[in-house]
């Protein structure tokens, strides 16, 4: 399995032979100016919820690979209204889809579409992926909802925001994999914005201290998960 970090909270996961898009946010950021979008590839392309920086490259990206979009039911209709053909709408739970099962869970944030239209309720989501599985939180604060994930999964990963301000932060992040009981982390939602910039060599050091491991490739870097 591999995960390849485009900043923000986009990020994509390669595994059983598929090629999976998070959140697409590229353009926009001033940080991810050297990702060459014309060049990424994706069969399914999943989004936690419709604020811009989720969203921003979701249609352009979805036209150029093709690729099958998953979304909430609100965010889903306005994918399709941008002329989007593949589009999964989903909601909270498990679903069935042509790579396998996906669990749709509870993110507590809020969501709207770029054009201000309504945009359902946030999520993240948990994989199951070339026998691992993968946790993404999307946008959300820490929630005691996380604790179900323990009781579900056995995780090996787990994609946290820990940016603050308008998520969790690297101190709720370290409680939230503890409810989850998650020892490997992948930090996304940081250092795009002022509000969000943290003090990367702090937060690794504080994961550690609690004996996990916090990943922060760079933007651009792909790793073997």
């Amino acid at each position: 399995m591999k995960y390849t970090y485009y900043g923000q909270s986009c990020f994509l996961i390669e595994a059983d032979g598929k090629k999976f898009l998070f959140d697409p946010f590229i353009k926009s950021n001033p940080l991810a100016k050297d990702v060459d979008t014309s060049k990424i590839e994706a069969d399914y392309i999943l989004v936690s919820h419709g604020h811009g920086d989720h969203v921003a490259d979701l249609v352009e990206l979805a036209k150029q690979t093709n690729a099958e979009v998953i979304a909430m039911v609100e965010v889903a209709k306005w994918i399709k209204e941008q002329g989007v053909e593949k589009v999964t709408d989903i909601n909270f739970g498990t679903q069935k889809l042509s790579f396998g099962k996906l669990r749709t869970v509870w993110a507590v944030h809020s969501s709207s579409n770029p054009d201000g239209s309504y945009g359902g309720n946030p999520a993240g989501f948990v994989l199951e992926l070339a026998g691992k599985q993968v946790y993404f939180a999307g946008d959300t604060a820490l929630t005691v909802e996380m604790k179900l994930l323990a009781e579900l999964y056995n995780l090996d990963y787990a994609i946290l925001p820990i940016g603050g301000h308008y998520t969790m932060d690297v101190d709720d992040a370290i409680i939230a994999s503890k409810y989850i009981d998650c020892d490997q982390i992948i930090g996304v939602h940081y250092n795009t914005f002022p509000p969000i910039s943290i003090d990367t060599e702090d937060a690794t050091a504080k994961f550690k201290r609690e004996s996990k491991t916090l990943w922060l490739p760079q933007i651009g870097e792909t790793i073997a998960l």
